[in-house]
């Protein structure tokens, strides 16, 4: 098996067809980890009797923001359209890929992703909660290479076009 190696030579093109499957397929499995993640989390609460504190009803609530905003974002991009209400007609358009790598639905999945390990942590131990931490760190971490530091660090503007009453002067 060739893990991580990448295949070199042309990328297959995927059809529209075969998008709408597959982002029809990455929604059920992110909705499952959801219910799955929940489901685990309240049985394993139940079972041991553990009594709901402050801390797990509203850390519960922020993993239930995370969730949702998530998951609909992924299926509002990713929900195919078709000409017919009950999904059954001709196929308009495939949706946003889902799975294309560096995408902005790659985000929404890392959040549910962090967001249910995290869940499945806290069952061991509150201070698991803070893992939850890792997503604005993420995000900062994102925003400072992409948009700061090149904006920081930029090279100043060249002065190489000087108008031409200036390049008279100088000449003077």
């Amino acid at each position: 098996m060739d893990f991580g190696k990448k295949k070199v030579g042309k990328v297959g093109t995927r059809g529209a067809q075969q998008i709408a499957k597959e982002n029809v397929e990455t929604i059920t499995l992110f909705r499952n980890m959801i219910l799955g993640a929940n489901g685990i989390y309240f049985l394993i609460m139940t079972l041991f009797g553990s009594v709901y504190t402050m801390t797990e009803i509203s850390m519960f609530i922020v993993c239930l923001i995370i969730y949702v905003a998530s998951f609909q974002f992924m299926f509002r991009l990713g929900t195919p359209k078709t000409s017919e209400p009950d999904g059954k007609g001709q196929l308009l358009d495939p949706g946003l890929d889902l799975n294309m790598e560096s995408g902005m639905a790659e985000h929404a999945k890392d959040a549910i992703i962090l967001t249910a390990i995290t869940q499945m942590l806290s069952l061991i131990s509150n201070y698991f909660w803070t893992v939850l931490l890792l997503a604005p760190l993420r995000l900062l971490w994102m925003a400072w290479k992409s948009i700061i530091s090149p904006w920081l660090f930029a090279p100043p503007p060249e002065q190489d076009e000087v108008d031409e009453k200036k390049q008279r002067k100088l000449d003077s």
